[in-house]
């Protein structure tokens, strides 16, 4: 496990496109599927990574809330299933349910919707207003595997309520930290490493 922080795309970025299918095989495409809601919520995960199953209830509790309020929440697996088969789309489904992930979890193959967030860790977490300007990147709060802070979503959750108000989230943001995206071989960005 190599742990990594998130690269802090800047703030005010546009959302990158996001043309998936799903872990069924159901293509989503941002377009179709988020084109009018007050905030989207963007989520790099993978199921194996230890940061993220540490988080994974957590992150299904707090986007169903977040999915009340309209906010359109996705998440998206880009690592080497072929390398990492705890990864794939069949065990994807199965990780979806465990956790309550009432959203879509998609597989990103080829890399390329990590390449265009310029994702680095799993758990990295995007928020888009209703202009579809990045408003928060970063984690979802304090707590880390072992470190015995409290798992509370806090520092994501006042993002995403900032947002909801009309207001911008405060621009004190930390980086995500988890482990680095599993990338295919030859196919590693630039600013990776």
């Amino acid at each position: 496990m190599v742990a990594v922080n998130s690269t802090m795309l800047p703030l005010g970025t546009a959302v990158p496109a996001i043309d998936l299918p799903d872990a069924s095989g159901r293509r989503w495409r941002l377009e179709d599927e988020a084109p009018a809601s007050p905030a989207l919520l963007v989520a790099f995960v993978c199921n194996h990574c230890p940061y993220v199953r540490h988080l994974g209830p957590a992150i299904g509790d707090a986007a169903g809330r977040w999915q009340a309020l309209g906010v359109v929440v996705v998440a998206v697996n880009a690592n080497d299933a072929g390398a990492y088969p705890d990864d794939a789309p069949d065990a994807m489904l199965t990780t979806a349910a465990e956790w309550g992930w009432d959203f879509p979890y998609l597989v990103d193959a080829d890399q390329t919707a990590a390449h265009a967030f310029r994702a680095a860790c799993t758990p990295d977490f995007y928020l888009f207003d209703a202009d579809r300007r990045l408003a928060y990147r970063g984690r979802f709060d304090g707590s880390t595997p072992g470190n015995d802070v409290p798992v509370t979503g806090d520092e994501l959750d006042a993002a995403v309520r900032a947002v909801l108000d009309g207001t911008v989230p405060s621009e004190d943001q930390v980086p995500s930290i988890g482990c680095n995206i599993k990338w295919r071989p030859g196919n590693e960005p630039d600013w990776f490493g």
